[in-house]
């Protein structure tokens, strides 16, 4: 049987003689599922790119991966401030580390540092480091803590003020939190791992808080980014993570009567209040 375009080859175009009369209402109709497996998969590279840097150490050329601004959605706020992104963990890419004499800090940390805390790094730190090779697209879960844990070596080393190193302890707990909530549940000893992650998890959560407690005292403010109220909030936020309820519960009073805290701010202290009187009652019980 001849096609509905048979005979246009004597007109020159035999090659539109066996065309598909309804190809396109065809491709209409094929299932939502194939059309989506065909979109780009989102890769956490996506949002990154490497920035370059200097070490003040030992002035050796340094390109760190670093989020782009904007790029990815939030997608909320836990209780203690800790972001929450769709496809990527920002967190993994906030400490630069220098490969060639192991300087490692927090962006907003790196450069700064006196010529006591320089010659600090250069002989506890830059003497020992054996350099390595940073040429990566992402970094894993345990590549960043890694980097987190010298970071914090350096602060300790460089005796850096209580705020520097609390919110390194801060971001490293929060770290350990996202491998947590995303560790496969079909792994071997699924409940071992997710227990010694929280455990760690909580030993920096105590730190940070026990840095902040000192840091109040003796620093001013803005602290690490933070104006006094968002320190105060975060810090009794903390407390009640830790079961110091008697410290939550006292920050978070004054907050609610500061006439500089924000409206905003008084809202998230009074959910926190809601929270911490859910967990004494618990504990009571």
């Amino acid at each position: 049987m001849a096609g509905l375009l048979s005979g246009l080859g004597k007109l020159g175009l035999k090659n539109l003689e066996n065309m598909d009369l309804y190809e396109e209402e065809k491709k209409a109709e094929e299932p939502a599922a194939k059309a989506a497996a065909a979109a780009p998969v989102v890769q956490e590279s996506d949002f990154l790119f490497d920035k370059s840097y200097e070490c003040t150490i030992c002035d050796g050329k340094i390109k760190a991966r670093t989020m782009k601004a904007g790029k990815a959605k939030l997608l909320r706020a836990d209780t203690d401030l800790r972001p929450v992104y769709e496809n990527i963990e920002p967190i993994k890419y906030d400490v630069i580390l220098c490969p060639h004499c192991g300087y490692a800090a927090l962006t907003r940390y790196f450069k700064g540092l006196t010529a006591s805390q320089m010659k600090a790094i250069k002989e506890n730190i830059s003497a020992s480091f054996q350099p390595i090779k940073e040429e990566k697209e992402t970094y894993t879960y345990e590549e960043a803590v890694e980097r987190y844990k010298l970071c914090l070596a350096n602060a300790i080393v460089k005796h850096a003020k209580a705020s520097e190193k609390a919110y390194i302890c801060l971001k490293t707990g929060w770290l350990l939190r996202s491998i947590r909530e995303n560790l496969d549940k079909t792994v071997e000893d699924y409940e071992k791992k997710a227990a010694e992650l929280k455990e760690q998890e909580d030993e920096f959560i105590k730190n940070a808080l026990e840095g902040f407690l000192a840091a109040r005292q003796s620093e001013s403010y803005p602290m690490c980014g933070m104006d006094e109220i968002t320190v105060e909030y975060l810090i009794a936020a903390l407390a009640m993570e830790g079961g110091q309820f008697d410290v939550a519960s006292r920050i978070i009073s004054s907050i609610l009567v500061s006439p500089s805290a924000t409206s905003r701010m008084k809202d998230k202290a009074r959910e926190l209040k809601e929270m911490l009187m859910v967990k004494m009652k618990e504990k009571s019980n």
